[in-house]
């Protein structure tokens, strides 16, 4: 939680704003010594706003707030290290989103281990006329997770992942190797 720093100094102190009348009113150089002290964080966020946007080097409890700046919500029991790598990689999965690939993705980021991805749907090419379509009329996936998949992964929040990953219209169920 962001709040006030303890001996942080503003590098723009309010009372070396006020006309010289007040610079000598001990009331108005305590007003400002009490907002510097208040405002110093802020003015120390914005010029690292750049560090605090960078999952690599955001402090910890802006990550769940970053990744859902990106579209991303896992849950509030993920582990921060998996936030950050969720934030880092957010582009590979709105560039496979939809897809087989960024559904394996999105599993191995927050689970770890690669499943294996079962489609309903198909192609095919044939010469002749009216082949037979391949696949099944109700498009649905399975993500089969294998057997070494730790007891404590966060399935709730794999659920939530994939929730934004599978299309919408395709029915999906994860199931335990």
């Amino acid at each position: 939680m962001r709040g006030t720093v303890p001996g942080l100094v503003s590098p723009h102190p309010l009372v070396d704003t006020l006309p010289a009348l007040y610079r000598e009113d001990p009331i108005a150089s305590r007003l400002c010594a009490g907002l510097d002290e208040v405002l110093a964080p802020v003015l120390l966020t914005l010029d690292c706003l750049g560090a605090h946007l960078d999952p690599r080097t955001a402090p910890e409890d802006l990550l769940p707030w970053l990744t859902g700046w990106v579209g991303l919500v896992p849950g509030p029991g993920t582990a921060p290290d998996t936030l950050r790598e969720l934030v880092a990689t957010a582009w590979q999965l709105s560039t496979w989103c939809g897809t087989a690939r960024g559904v394996r993705l999105a599993v191995r980021l927050l689970v770890g281990v690669e499943p294996e991805v079962v489609e309903s749907g198909g192609a095919s090419w044939d010469a002749g006329p009216r082949p037979p379509l391949p696949g099944e009329a109700v498009p649905r996936l399975e993500i089969r997770l294998p057997p070494g998949t730790p007891q404590d992964a966060d399935l709730a929040g794999l659920e939530r992942l994939l929730a934004g990953v599978v299309p919408a219209h395709v029915e999906w169920r994860v199931v335990r190797g």
